[in-house]
């Protein structure tokens, strides 16, 4: 076998022109083949539309997701132009879907600030469909051009139905711009409907119903006053539509503000700000002169800035980010300026007032300013730099100096403000970043000298703990226990080389109202997170929890059920990662024990149950057996009526227990849910009440 040729010259090299580039990488422009680069695709036609309502010109949307896994995209906007281009001799139909780096959004002539900026988005498109149809309302007439796979022609197809498969006949010489209807006066719009080509697509990429749903509803809050609906015709199982045909309708009128009030889950400090700027720089670019030449020449552009921001009690940080409604989810220059001006404000604010709100000497971090915050960040300007055609990330330099400028000046001013209102919110919220940094380096503090001891060692965790004997973290316990009267009994009955006991003491603060300085104040709270080990918050690490287990062994009763809701909220609120992992139980104590009478010298059968519908079963198949059973039946209202024996063999041991895993699958909801239930709004929690009072048994009421 001869060697492969060494040689490598002109010859070799290949040259691709106009669409086949795309066809051939197409991962280059739309980022992968699969669901993803589908959508990707959607969003190049979606946000055509949207500049046009950005610039102005047209109010509403529509996109439709046909059964034949086709999708159609409508808009009112002025029309793609249907005259010629002099350059090419080519309608501006054909231009914008054929030519890579043609259309309206170079030179700043007709968008001063959009979403499309490489001009490749809808030709791209046109290259990956097996077919794509664009009708053009201008000038009382409707225009209608077909391409199959980037090629322009003519589809004949039967009777009224469309199909990428149909017989198709390509323009040989000259393509031409059908006329195929008219329109009322002064109707304009563009409606383009395209099949994904299955040869470059895997054959599982299929459109996502809830992320096109996401991105209209995020639009709709860019775009204050734009209609977008999205009707969903396939029928799929596990959509909204698997039934019936659905259609969402999404428009608000409230901008950044309400973005921010939809994004926002926990209670506030803050209202929500608004900081608004606008700034100009300078910068070099090549511009195509006259005689068809770059030259670099250097331009002035106006950056626009709008922020809405608000801090709440939690400490989850959502910031979302946006340059010309397209967002940018890793984030750029844009996002580090308004970090930056973060920190540098609040280090600022609190140094000068470090007495007052006894901040000490520490510095204050990001993440101790950005804990509760949710922000959306937006910047409009002309021909932003990107990294990559999937315009993640914003790479212009001169935004991340002009937007921390903005924020610095604007929020500095809120901070400083002497209004009554913004004043006290403030006071509030820087009392809350320090409060956060004294967590943040208490818990360091801990991880560092914190270390399991065992029996020969001296221990500086709280003595009411009683601890267990073991190093395997996997295999320990902790069991928190309601009221010293239950935990002598737990003492006797646990096994003490992996169980550890914590008693609590009546009901504990409810964090979800407390702020971060009351919860870590109050005694139950602190003890608890120092027990666990592994620090609160956002400072919270899994894996230096010194238990395997937490168990939350309470009283099957009303208090019980309350406690356990107290102790939940906390896990919740600052262990999230603990409920996260499955590592958080609740015990099941029985309800009733039976004492079953044998005959002759064998001793009584103790049976347990753990609800009336339980004993009540338990009851009839016994009478129906004919034993007898002793009266009156043991009712357990609390943990310390068990001796030892029946608390091991029932609560404690391994071997016959029951355990139920706290989860939280539902983050959002289990936000809401906890809200609702301990929060510091009381008129919804009286309306859930009064609601569900009407299905409540009072027979049931243990009280």
């Amino acid at each position: 076998m001869a060697p492969p040729s060494s040689e490598y010259n002109a010859r070799h090299l290949s040259v691709l022109e106009g669409l086949e580039a795309v066809r051939k990488r197409p991962g280059m422009y739309i980022g992968s083949t699969d669901s993803r680069g589908l959508m990707h695709c959607l969003w190049e036609i979606i946000d055509n539309s949207v500049d046009e309502a950005l610039a102005g010109h047209g109010q509403s949307i529509k996109v439709i997701l046909h059964p034949d896994n086709s999708v159609e995209i409508h808009d009112d906007g002025r029309g793609i132009p249907v005259d010629l281009e002099p350059k090419t001799g080519l309608t501006g139909v054909e231009v914008v879907l054929t030519k890579l780096h043609a259309g309206g959004k170079f030179g700043g002539g007709s968008y001063t600030a959009s979403g499309g900026l490489h001009g490749v988005g809808a030709s791209v498109v046109n290259a990956l469909s097996a077919r794509l149809d664009v009708q053009v309302d201008r000038g009382g007439k409707t225009y209608q051009m077909c391409f199959r796979r980037g090629e322009p022609g003519h589809f004949k197809d039967t009777g009224r139905s469309l199909s990428p498969t149909a017989s198709f006949e390509p323009f040989i010489e000259n393509s031409s711009l059908d006329v195929v209807g008219s329109t009322k006066r002064g109707v304009t719009g563009t409606r383009i409907r395209y099949w994904a080509d299955r040869q470059i697509f895997t054959p599982d990429a299929k459109f996502s119903y809830s992320e096109l749903a996401d991105r209209a509803r995020q639009t709709s809050f860019l775009v204050p006053g734009l209609r977008i609906s999205i009707r969903d015709e396939r029928r799929l199982p596990g959509t909204p539509g698997e039934l019936e045909v659905h259609e969402e309708v999404f428009q608000h009128d409230g901008g950044l503000s309400e973005f921010v009030d939809y994004l926002a889950v926990d209670p506030a400090v803050t209202d929500i700000w608004r900081i608004h700027g606008t700034s100009t720089f300078k910068e070099t670019v090549p511009v195509l002169d006259a005689n068809g030449h770059l030259k670099s020449t250097e331009v002035e552009r106006d950056c626009e800035v709008d922020v809405a921001l608000r801090w709440g009690i939690g400490y989850d940080t959502a910031v979302r980010s946006y340059v010309n409604i397209i967002s940018t989810p890793k984030g750029g220059r844009h996002q580090e300026g308004f970090e930056q001006a973060l920190l540098k404000t609040f280090r600022k604010v609190i140094e000068a007032n470090s007495r007052k709100l006894k901040a000490g000497t520490d510095k204050i971090e990001k993440d101790d300013v950005q804990a509760g915050l949710t922000a959306v960040l937006t910047v409009r300007l002309a021909e932003p730099q990107f990294e990559g055609q999937t315009k993640e990330i914003l790479g212009t330099p001169a935004a991340r100096t002009i937007v921390a400028k903005v924020v610095e000046r604007e929020l500095t001013a809120k901070l400083n403000s002497s209004q009554r209102n913004e004043k006290a919110q403030s006071a509030q919220l820087l009392e809350k970043v320090v409060s956060e940094m004294k967590s943040r380096i208490s818990a360091r503090v801990h991880k560092e000298t914190q270390r399991r001891k065992n029996a020969l060692e001296t221990s500086s965790l709280p003595a009411k703990l009683a601890d267990c004997r073991t190093n395997d973290t996997a295999r320990s316990e902790l069991f928190i226990v309601e009221g010293d009267s239950a935990l002598g009994t737990a003492k006797l009955a646990r096994s003490s080389d992996f169980q550890a006991l914590l008693p609590i003491r009546g009901k504990i603060l409810n964090v979800q109202k407390a702020s971060v300085g009351d919860m870590l104040s109050n005694a139950e709270c602190a003890a608890l997170i120092q027990v666990v080990g592994a620090g609160s918050g956002r400072s919270f690490v899994p894996d230096a929890a010194r238990y395997g287990k937490v168990i939350l062994m309470t009283d099957a009763d009303v208090d019980g059920a309350h406690i356990r809701t107290l102790l939940l909220t906390l896990f919740f609120r600052y262990m999230r990662p603990m409920i996260d992992a499955g590592r958080v139980f609740a015990a099941v104590p029985p309800l009733h024990r039976v004492e079953v009478i044998n005959h002759g010298a064998k001793a009584n059968e103790m049976i347990y149950t753990y609800s009336e519908q339980e004993l009540h079963t338990l009851l009839a198949s016994l009478e129906k057996a004919g034993r007898r059973y002793k009266e009156p039946i043991q009712r357990y209202k609390g943990l310390g009526e068990m001796d030892a024996g029946q608390l091991a063999e029932t609560t404690m041991d391994p071997r016959h227990r029951t355990l139920r895993r706290v989860t939280a699958e539902n983050a959002e909801m289990a936000e809401k849910t906890f809200e609702l239930l301990m929060g510091s709004d009381v008129a919804p929690r009286k309306d859930f009440i009064i609601a569900g009072s009407a299905s409540l048994d009072r027979e049931q009421i243990d009280a």
